[in-house]
């Protein structure tokens, strides 16, 4: 389990290095990719969560690449076995995971915030630097807001476990570019966080990070993009187990 936990630390880090790095180019002041539009910056914050997950992905290859709570919740909801190639799905287990996860979360937001230090110290816009390492919903209201998260997690959720059981052989890139999808397609209302470790743990590194003007970590609405996709993984074990 050790090697477990170590692998969803990085595995998750690397998901956050890249999906937070990837806003941070795309709407902090004097970056490479400033000033494309704001179409043009939500294709390229897709395509890098979207990346960032292929990547993700391969790196934990040794705990089963949950790094996502959702995730392992949703296979303790659909019954399965094994996390991972002689890795019991235990409740115990699924704590080691989702604590790595948490853990490799921030890392990679503290990771992001040290690669854009000086552009992060430039922008004088709070909502900007929340947004680097958190979502937020365009019309806030947080009944509709989960269900928007509870609809995307649960698309991920069940794909991902149709995955493990069509012979595809495409691993990473299909779940990449299934997050790349979820994006285009249902990100707009939310931001679609979709994964409980990827909003809370950079939440949590803006609020303790030495960012000046940063303003307030929005914790009013922390809960949403935990409890949806925790529900929407669960619903999708569920009817994943019913479909199969």
């Amino acid at each position: 389990m050790g090697a477990v936990f170590f692998s969803e630390v990085l595995g998750t880090m690397m998901l956050l290095l890249f999906g937070c790095g990837v806003v941070a180019n795309a709407i902090l002041p004097k970056t490479k990719g400033t000033g494309g539009g704001a179409s043009a910056a939500w294709l390229l914050i897709n395509f890098g969560w979207g990346l960032g997950v292929f990547a993700g992905v391969f790196t934990a290859y040794k705990s089963g690449a949950h790094i996502n709570p959702a995730v392992t919740i949703g296979l303790m909801a659909n019954g399965a076995d094994e996390f991972a190639p002689g890795v019991a799905a235990s409740a115990g287990n699924a704590v080691i995971y989702i604590l790595a996860q948490m853990l490799g979360a921030f890392l990679g937001a503290v990771l992001c915030w040290v690669a854009y230090k000086q552009h992060f110290d430039a922008d004088g816009d709070p909502a900007a630097k929340l947004g680097v390492f958190s979502t937020g919903p365009e019309i806030r209201n947080y009944g509709w807001n989960l269900a928007t998260e509870i609809i995307g997690t649960f698309v991920l959720v069940f794909v991902v476990i149709m995955f493990g059981n069509t012979p595809d052989r495409l691993g990473p890139l299909a779940v990449a570019l299934l997050v790349v999808g979820i994006g285009a397609s249902l990100g707009g209302p939310t931001g679609y966080a979709i994964n409980p470790a990827r909003d809370l743990g950079p939440r949590i590194a803006h609020a303790v990070l030495p960012i000046p003007g940063k303003g307030s970590s929005d914790w009013s609405y922390s809960w949403v993009p935990v409890v949806g996709p925790i529900i929407g993984g669960i619903l999708a074990g569920l009817l994943a187990t019913i479909y199969g």
